[in-house]
């Protein structure tokens, strides 16, 4: 637990002062599986260095046969060989450099894709509100915003391993909360008290991957005039963890299908093409709706209605530092190479030209490509002050490649400056199916 001062502590207790609960707090290993990205622990971490740059020296071996075995055996350690590898590789030879590149981006996938994963979460033991939002914390890196007594008593019951939102589901139901998705901060969550008629969240949503579905409200309408016209809006809420914000999530229509309590099946009213979710870092969830076809007669609900998500979801960030003195550079991180390309003057600011390359952009580069606009970019003065930038123009778009020229104030001189960015090193596919069930019908 942490330790408050008696003085903030008395302040939240009487509701001057949200609680906030935050993932920098200790964690049993038998209370709550570690977060995707937390670094396994290696019985021996020095032996298995050792293996690894021995491995790394087999790379230039004298037979195909051991630098073949050593390629593989070094992609097979896992992303935990990460930190081992050689940075500075021009003692190896051309082909062991090229080997190496690919065990590098083989682990850096692999690590992306371990980021993805949908974590664990373990709430035993956990008999308070702050105890168990502390176990959810610690798991998953968010936070929450609480207006209410940490102290507050729950009656879990026996639960077992939980994803984030069924665990998140599981204490908001004890605890007669709800989340406000507008409230909270990076990588936080708000919470509110429920309303009156709320039905329990664990009841509600549908929860899939790293997602949590659940239906808002139903429509229905007939035209008189062209029945085929017709149809059904069934609005759902889909939220997602707040650590992975997806790119180009979809969802397409010929997965989509409803059972209604009647027997009948309906389907949309187009089966071709996707319905496409909005998605931005600022926001944790976003509301669809899904087109059906007007059902016969008078069933009371939809039994199951079922369909797949696909979307890119991306690994994890590094930050780039390019002191603006030293001109062009670049820098490659995983799947991701950075290119300064250009600072000039334009008019009295100064435009920073910065080109990403992303290898396997699965399409993330195309059409869904805001979040290559969401990425930190900002300079940094000698005395450390920070500058953010004035708007940027995109002057370079290919399938794997957007250029991007950030305006900032730098005065007459900016080798004083550094330009920092930080980007995802990887987007990893991701789809998942979902059923939700007992959809009312108006």
């Amino acid at each position: 637990m942490r330790t408050f001062s008696l003085t903030l502590m008395l302040w939240c207790l009487i509701g001057l002062v949200p609680l906030h609960y935050s993932s920098a707090v200790a964690q049993a290993p038998d209370e709550a599986a570690p977060s995707s990205d937390e670094e396994v622990p290696k019985p021996n971490d020095e032996d298995f260095e050792a293996d690894v740059r021995e491995l790394v020296d087999q790379l230039d071996a004298s037979q195909l046969l051991k630098r073949q075995r050593a390629e593989r055996q070094l992609i097979d350690k896992g992303p935990e060989a990460l930190p081992f590898l050689p940075t500075e590789r021009s003692p190896l030879s051309a082909e062991a450099r090229m080997r190496l590149s690919r065990v590098r981006m083989a682990l850096e996938k692999e690590k992306a894709k371990v980021q993805t994963d949908t974590i664990v979460i373990r709430l035993a033991g956990a008999e308070t509100l702050d105890a168990a939002l502390e176990k959810i914390s610690a798991a998953s890196g968010v936070e929450f915003e609480v207006p209410v007594d940490g102290n507050t008593p729950l009656a879990l019951g026996t639960v077992g391993p939980l994803s984030f939102w069924q665990a998140l589901d599981t204490v908001l139901d004890a605890a007669s909360l709800d989340v406000d998705f507008y409230g909270g901060g990076d990588g936080e969550l708000a919470l509110v008290p429920r309303a009156e008629e709320r039905p329990d969240r664990i009841d509600s949503g549908a929860y899939a991957g790293v997602y949590r579905l659940e239906p808002m409200t139903v429509s229905a309408r007939r035209v008189l005039n062209n029945p085929a016209q017709s149809g059904m809006n069934v609005s759902i809420q889909i939220a997602w963890e707040p650590r992975l914000t997806p790119i180009g999530l979809t969802l397409p229509l010929d997965q989509l299908r409803a059972e209604l309590d009647d027997g009948a099946v309906l389907t949309p009213l187009s089966t071709e093409g996707d319905i496409n979710v909005a998605t931005n870092a600022g926001l944790s969830f976003s509301e669809i709706g899904l087109p059906l076809q007007l059902p016969d007669g008078r069933p009371r609900k939809i039994e199951s209605l079922s369909g797949i998500v696909r979307a890119l979801i991306p690994g994890p960030s590094a930050a780039f530092k390019f002191p603006l003195k030293d001109g062009a550079a670049e820098t490659q991180n995983g799947s991701v190479t950075v290119k300064l390309e250009a600072i000039r003057a334009n008019g009295p600011l100064h435009e920073i030209r910065v080109r990403l390359v992303l290898e396997d952009a699965n399409r993330s580069l195309e059409s869904h490509r805001q979040w290559v606009f969401d990425n930190p970019a900002y300079v940094t003065a000698a005395d450390g002050t920070r500058g953010e930038h004035l708007g940027y123009q995109v002057y370079r778009q290919t399938a794997n490649e957007v250029g991007v020229g950030y305006l900032f104030d730098l005065g007459e001189n900016p080798d004083g400056f550094d330009f920092h960015y930080e980007t995802p090193t990887g987007v990893v596919p991701n789809e998942v199916a979902f059923v939700i069930s007992d959809i009312l019908l108006p």
